[in-house]
C-alpha cells in the first residue's frame, strides 16, 4: 500500500468517524426495552467503512466516534456508555468486515452481517454481565439499573434475566436495524468510498 492510499484511508476513517460521531446524538428508545438502550445508528458508518477499506479501518471508526463522543459529551455515565459503544460496535463491524472481505459480493454482505449481528448479540450480552454493568453499578446501584430493566420487561428480576430479556434482544434488534439500511445504501456510497 502507498502512501497515498494510506493517507486516503486515514482521512476516509477520520471522516466516517466524525459522521459516526454526529449520528450518535440521533438516538431513540425502544419499547420493551429499558430506557438506558437507546437505539443510534452510528455503528453504520464503521460497517461502510468496514465493507470499503476492511475489518480493521471499521474498527478504527469506531475508535474515532468513542473518542469524539467522550470528549464532547462527557456525561454521568462516561467513559462506560462509550465503552460499550466501542465493544459490541467493534464486534459487529469487525466481524462483518472480515466476512465481507473474503469475498465482496452481495450474497456474502448479507451473510456477514448475520454472523455479525449473531457476534453482537453474544459479546454486548457477555460483556455488559462481566464487565459494563459493573462498571455502571459503580454509578447507580445495580439495584436501580434492574428496575429499570423491570420496568420495560417483568421478566426482568436480576441482572441475568436483565441481559437474557433486555441486552441480548437489543443488540439482535440494532443489528438486524443496521444490516438493513447498510444494505440499502452501501452500493450507492461505495463509489466515493473507493475513490
Amino acid at each position: 500500500m502507498n502512501k497515498k492510499s494510506v493517507t486516503a484511508n486515514l482521512t476516509k476513517i477520520s471522516l466516517l468517524g466524525v459522521i459516526g460521531f454526529i449520528i450518535m446524538y440521533i438516538e431513540f428508545p425502544i419499547p420493551l426495552f429499558p430506557v438506558f438502550l437507546k437505539l443510534d445508528l452510528s455503528d453504520m458508518p464503521a460497517l461502510l467503512g468496514a465493507f470499503a477499506i476492511g475489518p480493521v479501518a471499521g474498527v478504527l471508526v469506531e475508535v474515532v466516534k468513542n473518542v469524539f463522543h467522550l470528549v464532547f459529551k462527557w456525561g454521568m455515565d462516561s467513559p462506560v456508555g462509550e465503552l460499550a459503544n466501542f465493544i459490541v460496535g467493534s464486534s459487529f463491524v469487525f466481524t462483518a468486515g472480515l466476512i465481507y472481505s473474503k469475498n465482496k459480493t452481495r450474497a456474502t454482505a448479507i451473510k456477514s452481517m448475520a454472523a455479525a449481528t449473531v457476534v453482537m448479540g453474544i459479546v454486548g450480552g457477555l460483556a455488559n454481565y462481566y464487565i459494563l454493568i459493573p462498571f455502571y453499578s459503580k454509578l447507580f446501584p445495580l439495584d436501580v439499573i434492574i428496575d429499570m430493566g423491570k420496568q420495560a420487561n417483568s421478566a426482568v428480576v436480576d441482572l441475568k434475566s436483565l441481559v437474557i430479556y433486555g441486552i441480548v434482544p437489543f443488540n439482535l434488534l440494532k443489528g438486524l436495524v443496521l444490516s438493513a439500511i447498510t444494505f440499502m445504501v452501501y452500493k450507492h456510497l461505495s463509489g466515493i468510498l473507493h475513490r
